[in-house]
């Protein structure tokens, strides 16, 4: 358990790390991907040379004697939701970071880049049932509470259940939001609730892998631990033909995940933990502005 130091000590960190990315890179992205709800009403001027006609505002011209039009500004205030795998798997991580470290970093990134544009944000953690749910608030100190959480909380289980998440939000979530389905997807059966989320929601899935997850070191026969179910499989880790068919089982199961989430309406991107995730974050969110 880490001490009160330890905890400000980290929040900070990730808040220092992130910060840069949000202000010089996804600041500008999130605001042109994510529109607001619609245009409201802010306040008339003198028809300027380029104006819209349509925009003209017939009867304060008529009381004027000069064409007047309406301006409108957007709408912005959204809520984005930030559902985070916390289950065994997510402590797993031989590159530069666990899982759970890149999932938060990545969640900082998004609510950041939310509240910068005036948005609420949410946090849903669980396992394979709900473990903990922060409703949506906007700013900074409820940013930080978000981060401390997903630093310090300790689950319950070991398992994983997308469908006991994503039920939950959406009993929860009565209104359309921004949904970032953070998770290393090692779990099945959960298309039902991710096509009406996706149907509901926005969603987009942030898939985090390891490449020692279908890259092994050579090291002659090795003991393997299931840290969610508990099982442990002896295998030979300097089998050639083992390790190609390692390779292959994990391209169709990764290539299956994508499937899933582009059948359901959902958006997706693979996050390799040892590297950068900022790149293949933003690629994504340039493609969907682009659909637009």
């Amino acid at each position: 358990m880490l001490d009160t130091r330890e905890i400000v000590r980290k929040v900070r960190q990730i808040e220092i790390n992130t910060r840069g990315l949000v202000n010089e890179v996804m600041s500008g992205e999130y605001h042109a991907v994510f529109k607001g709800r619609g245009m409201n009403f802010s306040e008339v001027r003198e028809y300027q040379i380029g104006d819209d006609v349509r925009t003209i505002d017939w009867n304060v011209s008529a009381r004027t004697g000069r064409p007047h039009i309406k301006l409108y500004e957007e709408e912005r205030e959204l809520v984005v939701m930030l559902l985070c795998d916390v289950s065994s798997s997510s402590l797993f991580g031989t590159g530069r970071a666990l899982k759970m470290e890149v999932a938060a970093e990545l969640a900082a990134v998004l609510a950041f880049s939310a509240i910068k544009n005036n948005d609420k944000v949410g946090l849903l953690l669980f396992t394979d049932h709900v473990e903990k749910f922060v409703a949506p608030r906007k700013g900074r100190s409820h940013i930080l509470r978000i981060l401390r959480e997903l630093i310090t909380f300790e689950p319950q289980r070991s398992g994983t259940s997308l469908n006991a998440a994503l039920e939950y939000m959406l009993n929860v979530l009565k209104k359309r939001a921004i949904v970032f389905l953070i998770s290393d997807f090692i779990d099945d059966s959960y298309f039902k609730p991710l096509r009406v989320c996706a149907r509901k929601h926005d969603l987009l899935a942030l898939h985090l892998t390891d490449p020692r997850e279908y890259s092994w070191p050579s090291a002659g026969l090795v003991k393997l631990h299931d840290a969610e179910t508990g099982k442990s499989l002896w295998i030979d880790s300097s089998s050639t033909s083992g390790q190609k068919a390692l390779q292959v089982e994990h391209r169709r199961w990764q290539e299956g995940v994508k499937q899933t989430m582009q059948r359901s309406g959902a958006d997706y991107v693979s996050i390799n933990v040892a590297e950068d995730y900022l790149r293949n974050l933003v690629t994504m969110f340039k493609r969907r502005e682009q659909r637009r």
